[in-house]
């Protein structure tokens, strides 16, 4: 689908050609290295008010030690939920201090404790190295409740665009092992499917982030399972996965210019139809990562108060 600037959201119409260059970089291993150099300059910031922690945790599969981030209120007394959040970013680019706003947002909203792995990126290391890493950091997690002063058993898993993706698959894990209990889920506009399979998927030509520069970075991510013809499981790819009983509640959002747009339809009527709670909201004119373009701004802010009140929702019934 050839998208022109006229077809999209006015609050949008601006940014349409930088980030068109943008999306071309993504395609590109050299542009790649380029673009995360620009997400590296916020790597080691904080958050004003808030008590903010960098360490490194052990990893469960053989790899290097991960580098998290911590986020909670300062004097913290009593204990709080945990979110453990997944960075966007392609599964190629990016920092979790790149959303610092959203924990500052999250936590003023309803009080948590953040934890954001710095995941492997697919460009040196393919599947399951930034899966894996997320899944140790929640086991991590787990080992340390006392520590971080958590509430047991009162998990959030969250991310948005290839961090939703993760998400999405840390969530069904989950539901596999049964290793923590999950209050709710949070895949915002999720990276989910590998085949390209869906219209959205196949041939969306937009700004930001594009069918060519997703199918890209799934052939960087899945590579090493392309070499040996492995069967793409559901934990690498989420989209995979055919049953959908005993997942938690989902909150997430999609633009109707994205390639992630039919994959997140239909991971949402794949939990809708077993009856598993879930808040949508659709923006049909927004191409990808509108949100964190636009911060508090006309349709940008739209999409941040509905990403924050649901939270809210989700919060008050299920913690």
């Amino acid at each position: 689908m050839k998208v022109t600037k006229e077809m999209v959201h006015q609050d949008l119409k601006t940014l349409f050609y930088p980030l068109k260059i943008v999306a071309y970089l993504l395609t590109k291993k050299w542009g790649i290295k380029l673009m995360d150099l620009r997400t590296k300059l916020v790597k080691g910031k904080g958050i004003d008010g808030l008590d903010c922690q960098e360490i490194f945790i052990h990893s469960n599969n053989n790899g290097p030690k991960i580098r998290v981030r911590i986020f909670k209120p300062l004097n913290q007394k009593e204990k709080l939920p945990v979110m453990l959040y997944c960075h966007g970013g392609g599964l190629v680019i990016g920092t979790p201090e790149e959303y610092r706003n959203y924990y500052e947002s999250f936590i003023k909203k309803r009080p948590c404790i953040i934890v954001a792995p710095d995941y492997r990126k697919a460009v040196n290391d393919p599947y399951p190295a930034a899966f894996n890493d997320c899944y140790d950091t929640l086991l991590w997690i787990k080992d340390n409740i006392d520590k971080l002063g958590i509430t047991k058993d009162k998990f959030i898993i969250a991310g948005h665009s290839a961090g939703g993706g993760l998400a999405a698959a840390v969530t069904l894990k989950i539901r596999d092992t049964k290793d923590v209990n999950v209050a709710f889920q949070m895949p915002i506009y999720p990276m989910i499917d590998d085949r390209a399979i869906t219209e959205s998927g196949r041939d969306m030509d937009v700004p930001l982030w594009n069918s060519d520069s997703n199918n890209f970075a799934w052939k960087l991510y899945l590579r090493d399972l392309s070499k040996s013809g492995a069967k793409i499981p559901s934990y690498a790819a989420p989209a995979r996965n055919t049953n959908y009983r005993d997942l938690p509640p989902a909150i997430t959002f999609v633009g109707g210019l994205e390639p992630f747009r039919d994959e997140t339809i239909n991971y949402v009527e794949s939990l809708k139809r077993e009856n598993i709670p879930v808040i949508f909201k659709f923006y049909k004119t927004c191409y990808h990562g509108f949100d964190i373009i636009l911060g508090n701004k006309g349709v940008g802010k739209d999409a941040l108060d509905f990403t924050y009140n649901s939270y809210a929702e989700f919060y008050d019934k299920y913690i």
